[in-house]
C-alpha cells in the first residue's frame, strides 16, 4: 500500500443488482466512502460494474473484462482477476460472496441469513449451492460485516464464527426520504391505502395484512375504500395474494422498480408502513418510512425492535386482530398517527450513511495496518 493512498475494491455488480436494498447499500455506502471528508487516504474503486451503470461521483471503475458467464464464474474467474488488475489494496464484498483466490484483506457484508437459518423459504434447486458458496465465503473473509445485532447472533449460529470477527455496523436511510408535503401518486393508487416495501417473499408475511386489510373494508366506514400497496419484486407469492382479494373491491396494487421519487410519494401519502415481516437482518424501508413521516406498523420478530426502537406499533406476526385494530386506529385517530409520525422522524434521524461510511472505514483502517 502506498503511505499516502490505499485503493479500497467492491464489486460493482452490485450498484446494479436486482435487490434493490443491495444497489441502495452499495451506492450510498461507497458513495460516501468516496468523499474525501471521511478519508482523504481512500480512493474507492467499482470492480466490473456493467459498463453502461453510473457511479456514485468520486468513484472509480475497474472494468470486468472476460468470465464465465454465471455468478459463481464471476466469483472464480472474472473478479479475482479485475480485482488483481486494479492493484488494490482492500477488497470489500458488499452482498453475501466474496470473490475466490481474489485480493487480500477482504472485508464481506452478510445483511441476514435468512436462506440459512430457514431454508424451507428458499426451496430452489441450485439454493444448497448457493448455501454452501456463501458459508465459505463468510469462514474466508478477514472481517465481517452486517447490519444488526440480531443478524450478528445468527451468523455466529449458522456459520461459528469468532463474534470478534463480525463487526455491526447500521445502514440509514436515503437523503430523498423526508416529510414534506404530497407529491403526485403512481397510477392506480389512490388514497387510503396502506403500504408494504420489500419483495414479496414467504417470510414476509404478506397474506396476514392482506386479510387484515380485507376485513377492516367491512368493519369501518373509514376504511370502506382501504386498499394495500405492495411494492417489489414478486418471490413466490404474488399469486396467493391475488387469490385472496379474488371477486373483491380494491385488490391490492401491485408495483415494481420505482424510483426514488414515486416511493417517496407513496411513503408520505401512506395511512402507514405495514412490515408483518417474520425474519429481517435490518428491514431499510422501516427507516425510509420513519424518515419520509410515515407511522410504521412491524413485527415484533428479529431485527426489526432494534431499528425502530419505541417509533412504531409492534405486533406479533401472526396477531391478525391486532394488525386489523393498529391500521384502524391509525386511520381514525389523527393524534396517534401524528405521534407515531413524529417518533418514526426522531428515530430516522439517528441514523446516517456518514455514520455507516465511518464505521465501515474504521474497519478498514484496522485491517490496512
Amino acid at each position: 500500500m502506498n503511505d499516502s493512498v490505499a485503493r479500497i475494491g467492491f464489486d460493482g455488480r452490485a450498484l446494479t443488482s436486482p435487490a434493490a436494498g443491495m444497489r441502495r447499500y452499495a451506492w450510498e455506502l461507497f458513495g460516501a466512502l468516496a468523499a474525501t471528508e471521511i478519508d482523504p487516504g481512500f480512493r474507492i474503486v467499482a470492480v466490473g460494474p456493467a459498463p453502461a451503470a453510473p457511479l456514485p461521483f468520486g468513484v472509480e471503475r475497474a472494468p470486468a473484462g472476460r468470465s464465465l458467464p454465471t455468478n459463481v464464474g464471476w466469483m472464480l474467474t472474472g473478479l479475482p482477476r479485475a480485482a488483481r488488475r486494479a492493484q488494490l489494496d482492500l477488497f470489500h464484498a458488499p452482498s453475501y460472496t466474496a470473490p475466490v483466490r481474489g485480493p487480500r484483506p477482504v472485508v464481506l457484508t452478510i445483511h441476514d441469513v435468512s436462506y440459512e437459518r430457514h431454508p424451507e423459504w428458499y426451496p430452489y434447486k441450485r439454493d444448497p449451492l448457493r448455501r454452501a458458496f456463501y458459508r465459505r465465503s463468510a469462514r474466508g473473509a478477514d472481517v465481517v460485516i452486517t447490519d444488526s445485532e440480531f443478524s450478528k447472533r445468527e451468523i455466529v449460529e449458522a456459520y461459528g464464527l469468532d463474534p470478534d470477527r463480525i463487526d455491526v455496523v447500521p445502514l440509514a436511510a436515503g437523503r430523498v426520504f423526508e416529510p414534506g408535503p404530497p407529491l403526485p401518486l403512481p397510477p392506480g393508487v389512490s388514497v387510503p391505502y396502506v403500504l408494504h416495501v420489500g419483495d414479496l417473499h414467504a417470510r414476509r408475511n404478506l397474506p396476514m395484512v392482506a386479510r387484515a386489510v380485507a376485513e377492516l373494508r367491512s368493519m369501518s366506514a373509514a376504511c370502506r375504500r382501504l386498499t394495500l400497496v405492495l411494492v417489489g419484486t414478486d418471490r413466490g407469492t404474488g399469486d396467493a395474494l391475488r387469490a385472496l382479494a379474488r371477486g373483491q373491491s380494491n385488490a391490492p396494487v401491485f408495483l415494481d422498480n420505482l424510483p426514488d421519487l414515486a416511493l417517496l410519494a407513496l411513503y408520505r401519502s401512506a395511512a402507514a408502513l405495514v412490515y408483518p415481516s417474520r425474519y429481517e437482518g435490518f428491514g431499510l424501508p422501516l427507516l425510509e418510512a420513519m424518515a419520509s413521516g410515515t407511522p410504521v406498523v412491524a413485527a415484533s420478530a428479529a431485527s426489526i425492535p432494534e431499528v425502530v426502537g419505541g417509533a412504531a406499533v409492534l405486533l406479533d406476526p401472526d396477531d391478525d386482530a391486532g394488525w386489523r385494530d393498529a391500521i384502524r386506529r391509525l386511520l381514525e385517530d389523527e393524534a396517534f398517527s401524528q405521534t407515531l409520525r413524529e417518533a418514526g422522524s426522531a428515530r430516522a434521524a439517528t441514523f446516517s450513511w456518514k455514520r455507516t461510511a465511518e464505521e465501515t472505514a474504521r474497519i478498514y483502517r484496522e485491517l490496512l495496518k
